[in-house]
């Protein structure tokens, strides 16, 4: 009798987990919830290392971040300038061309499903599930953000579905970059007539209204032409075994 109910909650667990990985309308709930209880963990342990810092290394760390924030503030600004002349020069044009570009901090949840490092949750205010946004971590491509089930979720370069624009080279050849699931990621239909060569740098073009132009993406390894086009496999700058915090480009332009 025990085997059979061994065997029956058995059965009962397996039918429960595959229903869980293939059908999203059991599995968005528990993402929901523990998401949640994700985020609520990493808060705390945020707010308990916050606190033990400031009880030890408080002045040392009040100097720091009021160094930072004064660069912050200046770099702010300056942004602001540039884009405000910028909006300026428009309007004398009479063009209707404007350039108002947003970017948050966003925090890493977990990954999508283990052993898969190329997908992860993120945190994220305002998230609109039509829309692709730009990740990028110190001002180099991480990826982009995708829906999936109406939340947001990281893809990072390496994945086969993180595609977006890219210039090669000092012509500025333009491409296409998409990871391939493996350590580099490639750079597809590349004009036949534009002159690459190993160590070209890649970077954002802007083209696609995802990421900023002039972002860096990595560095050619090597090339191979076909059909009229040319393929760069590109060694990514961005390499992070320890996700946390990205900035997310919510408007380019």
């Amino acid at each position: 009798m025990n085997k059979e109910l061994l065997s029956f909650f058995l059965i009962f667990v397996a039918l429960f987990l595959g229903a869980m990985y293939y059908t999203n309308i059991i599995q968005e709930p528990f993402i929901s919830a523990l998401n949640n209880v994700k985020a609520s963990y990493h808060n705390a342990i945020e707010y308990a290392s916050d606190n033990i810092e400031r009880h030890f290394f408080q002045v040392e760390r009040i100097d720091e971040l009021n160094e930072k924030l004064s660069k912050y503030e200046n770099n702010h600004l300056v942004m602001q300038q540039l884009a405000s002349e910028v909006n300026d020069l428009f309007a004398v044009n009479k063009t209707r061309l404007r350039t108002n570009p947003k970017v948050e901090l966003v925090r890493a949840i977990s990954y999508k499903r283990f052993g898969d490092l190329n997908k992860l949750w993120i945190e994220m205010e305002d998230f609109n599930s039509s829309k692709i946004y730009g990740l990028t971590f110190n001002e180099l491509v991480a990826g982009i953000v995708i829906s999936d089930g109406n939340k947001p979720l990281a893809i990072l370069n390496r994945d086969i579905k993180c595609t977006y624009a890219v210039y090669v080279g000092d012509k500025k050849a333009p491409g296409v970059a998409n990871g391939n699931d493996e350590k580099n990621i490639m750079v597809e239909y590349i004009p036949s007539w534009f002159k690459i060569k190993k160590g070209d740098l890649v970077i954002t073009s802007g083209l696609d209204d995802i990421f900023f132009k002039g972002l860096k993406v990595g560095t050619v390894l090597s090339i191979t032409k076909s059909q009229g086009y040319q393929s760069a496999v590109v060694v990514p700058f961005y390499d992070s075994n320890e996700p946390s915090y990205f900035q997310l480009i919510k408007s380019a332009k």
